[in-house]
């Protein structure tokens, strides 16, 4: 039986928790689904009942989250935790699995806040046990207070990359090495957009304290590095690279990569809404309209999902989206709408004034991009790079396609963790621009269900 209701909201991340806050302010009936155990999406995991302790060591932005979370567990919305969603239809119809039973609900909008997923890295060796991403380390620290027991490496650039360093540091892990990959030329073009970047001043400076910090604990920290390999045999043993014109190797048993975060794109992509490629981001970005709504009538999108800006940009985005369904479903005048958003649009303004000036700072390197033909792409399938390129040259022009040749992306990653690779390979070697490419496919189950879920669906 389908259940209907005025508006879904998958996602209970900064986006989607400030978007059900907004839309119950104004009288409209709102469930949120969320795969996580309780509210607060990646950023603010675990929020709900973290020790004061581990509330210290995560610093004072996890700490906001705190209340933020308390705020909407106490609000009464309708709040179904655990839910995974594994089909959304144009028809607005969302089907979901959770305590246990198959539901399907049709919603008059639905708001999707799925927020991001890390970029993968691949380089060689970044299969072997002992190859984590800085997130995934993050998650264990923020979910279970758990840290490594042994020196770790960091790998990679990006305010995650630091903001980890810092936390490690504060929760007492030794960091081996920070590797940083971010080159030259990039400081110089994110000097451009510095004078943009001073609009917010309080973020820059959380960056520089971080930096500041590291720098003053004496972690030993290499700068502009490239050709990163990661050593082992069996289990990560070290990671070698080059900087300043030197080979270096560093010795550890955990290497934590991170190059950055990118939407994810899987529930806009599965619904068919149009995206368009993001050359500075190098990654697929949903076309949205100003108050959020995709090409596909009556479903919006706010947070990272719709763009890499941050929490507390997220937190308005949902907020933006919320009005923007509300002015939708007759709940307010379009002079009313325009006169709740203004303000949210000032501050907005103020927190994307340092974002092109961080993505010109941290770019994807190319190194990672289009990495060498041993490294592998596909690690459900173990499709190495060079595979992709000689599936280019015997006429491949797809990613689709790469399936064929070599089950590229039907892994139970369903291409999360190889999709943009794809898309670059093939585009380099066919030499053409990733937008002329494009990407997966993305059918439904979003997440896996069994014959027997289907089978009990109502």
């Amino acid at each position: 039986m389908t259940e209907s209701i005025e508006v879904l909201i998958v996602g209970a991340g900064p986006a989607g928790m400030a978007a059900a806050l907004q839309l119950q302010a104004l009288g409209v009936q709102v469930r949120v689904l969320d795969e996580q155990s309780s509210p607060g999406g990646q950023i603010y995991r675990g929020a709900h009942e973290v020790s004061p302790r581990r509330s210290e060591v995560l610093g004072a932005d996890y700490q906001v989250g705190i209340s933020r979370v308390r705020e909407f567990l106490a609000s009464g919305i309708d709040y179904v935790p655990l839910a995974s969603v594994w089909l959304i239809t144009a028809e607005r119809e969302v089907h979901y699995r959770a305590a246990g039973q198959m539901r399907r609900v049709k919603a008059q909008r639905v708001l999707l806040c799925c927020g991001a997923y890390e970029r993968p890295m691949p380089v060689p060796g970044w299969t072997l046990p002992g190859v984590m991403t800085a997130g995934a380390a993050q998650i264990q620290l923020k979910s279970a207070g758990q840290i490594p027991a042994c020196p770790v490496v960091l790998a990679g650039s990006g305010p995650l990359f630091y903001l980890l360093a810092w936390q490690f540091l504060r929760a007492g892990v030794r960091i081996e090495a920070l590797v940083d990959t971010a080159q030259p030329q990039d400081r110089l073009r994110a000097l451009r957009h510095l004078p943009q970047a001073l609009g917010n001043i309080a973020q820059l400076g959380k960056g520089l304290k971080l930096l500041y910090t590291l720098r003053r604990a004496g972690v030993p920290w290499f700068r502009a590095a490239s050709g990163l390999r990661i050593d082992g045999q069996g289990h990560a043993e070290g990671l070698s690279f080059v900087c300043d014109g030197r080979s270096h190797r560093v010795t550890s048993r955990l290497i934590l990569l991170h190059q950055g975060v990118v939407p994810n794109t899987q529930p806009t992509l599965a619904l068919r809404a149009v995206h368009r490629w993001d050359d500075q981001r190098q990654c697929w970005v949903a076309e949205q309209d100003a108050w959020g709504e995709l090409s596909v009538s009556g479903c919006f999108v706010a947070g990272d999902g719709a763009g890499i800006e941050g929490a507390e940009a997220a937190a308005l985005q949902g907020k933006v989206a919320a009005i923007g369904i509300a002015l939708a479903l007759q709940r307010l005048t379009p002079e009313e709408a325009r006169r709740r958003v203004k303000p949210v649009h000032r501050r907005m303004a103020r927190q994307r004034s340092a974002r092109p000036f961080l993505d010109a700072l941290y770019p994807p390197q190319n190194d990672f991009l289009a990495p060498a033909d041993e490294t592998i792409i596909c690690r459900c399938e173990e499709v190495t790079a060079g595979a992709i390129r000689q599936y280019a040259a015997l006429g491949c022009q797809g990613p689709n396609q790469t399936k064929a040749f070599g089950r590229c992306g039907m892994g139970p990653c369903q291409g999360r963790q190889c999709g943009l690779s794809v898309t670059r390979l093939l585009a380099d070697a066919h030499g053409v621009s990733p937008a002329d490419v494009g990407y997966y496919r993305i059918r439904p189950p979003l997440k896996p269900i069994t014959l027997g879920d289907l089978a009990n669906e109502q």
